[in-house]
């Protein structure tokens, strides 16, 4: 007897290309959302995009609450619901980078009520995914959470924002090779849930990423159009998966142990990317993808080595050989390597001398 079923939440609307900042108010109008919003930005995409969509609300005669959260922490969740308690607000709007965005996803799940995100940097699949993930600590937290109703990404402003935040929202993208790639190992040795469509969609997601590697350039619109695209569609597979799986294996275990051994030296992508390489060698050896996903990531300036990334060898060795202990989610890392295991591969694959 067939018992098997599925519940995948998407967002209803994604608005995505030049000018679409201006579209804000419409796509709320769309979404029949009713009272009065909380936007929820940091700093500088506050003065990118925050108010001068704050202004279009006032011209359609909505007056909408604004909180300014400087770091991505529990403390400025449990912030962002009280603003929103006190406020009377009725939906909240991320706008900003991947901070903004996690805190208005994560707050709009404990109130029960609707988000829209308005990313202003293309550096993660966050944008879009069912997920937030926030530092705790020495640690880092990924938390189930609603994905957005709707998601405006203007590409104007993508397009202006740093360019290592593209480049790291690239490299999170190409690393989905070796996330599906621990999930099939797990859902073969492990019986772990696994979706061939949610699957098939991260890769093809990485692929056209990668095929696309030369075109990606600073400053250009198309550039932001093609890795905002893949952003979505990699935040699509998760929701579809009900699980990061499809998006996060290996590399991310890596990189969140870098988090805790070296905070704030790298950006989340480019760790990411340099597991990649790595974990890409554990799958299939000195005739696997490796070079290919080396190469990507170098052609579009994401780092390939540990001294690019800012971070010495040893520290890289360490998370290598301790990244399996930090989450219960079987990998390529097993039960983890040994430290000269840890080194052989970081060499082969040139990612330390």
């Amino acid at each position: 007897m067939f018992e098997k079923s599925t519940w995948i939440r998407l967002p209803r609307n994604v608005v995505v290309g030049h000018g679409v900042r201006d579209e804000v108010v419409d796509v709320v109008d769309d979404l029949h959302l009713q009272g009065r919003p909380l936007f929820v930005t940091s700093p500088t995409p506050r003065t990118v995009a925050a108010d001068p969509i704050a202004a279009d609300f006032e011209a359609a005669g909505i007056d909408p609450a604004i909180v300014t959260i400087e770091k991505a922490t529990f403390d400025a969740v449990e912030r962002v619901i009280e603003t929103a308690e006190a406020e009377e607000a009725s939906y909240l709007v991320g706008i900003g980078g991947g901070k903004a965005i996690d805190i208005a996803k994560l707050a709009s799940h404990h109130l029960d009520m609707g988000f829209l995100s308005v990313p202003t940097a293309a550096s993660h699949d966050g944008i879009v995914s069912n997920r937030g993930s926030v530092p705790d600590g020495d640690s880092r937290h990924s938390v189930a959470a609603e994905p957005p109703l709707a998601v405006v990404a203007d590409t104007g402003i993508l397009a202006d924002a740093p360019w290592e935040l593209t480049t790291a929202g690239c490299a999170d993208i190409i690393s989905n090779y070796t996330a599906v790639m621990d999930w099939r190992l797990a859902n073969r040795l492990k019986n772990v849930e696994y979706s061939e469509y949610a699957a098939a969609l991260s890769e093809m997601t990485a692929e056209i990423l990668v095929d696309n590697a030369d075109l990606i350039r600073p400053g250009l619109e198309e550039s932001a159009w093609v890795v905002t695209k893949a952003l979505m569609s990699s935040g699509v597979a998760m929701s579809i998966a009900g699980s990061s799986r499809p998006a996060s294996g290996a590399e991310h275990l890596f990189s969140h142990q870098l988090d805790r051994l070296a905070p704030d030296a790298a950006l989340h992508g480019h760790q990411v990317g340099v597991g990649s390489i790595m974990t890409a060698y554990l799958h299939g050896g000195d005739q696997g993808i490796w070079r290919d996903i080396r190469d990507a990531l170098s052609s579009i300036d994401a780092p390939t080595t540990a001294a690019e990334l800012g971070i010495d060898d040893e520290t890289v060795l360490e998370a290598l050989t301790t990244c399996h202990e930090i989450r219960d989610r079987y990998t390529i890392l097993g039960d983890g390597m040994n430290e000269r295991a840890a080194r052989d591969v970081a060499t082969k694959t040139g990612v330390i001398d």
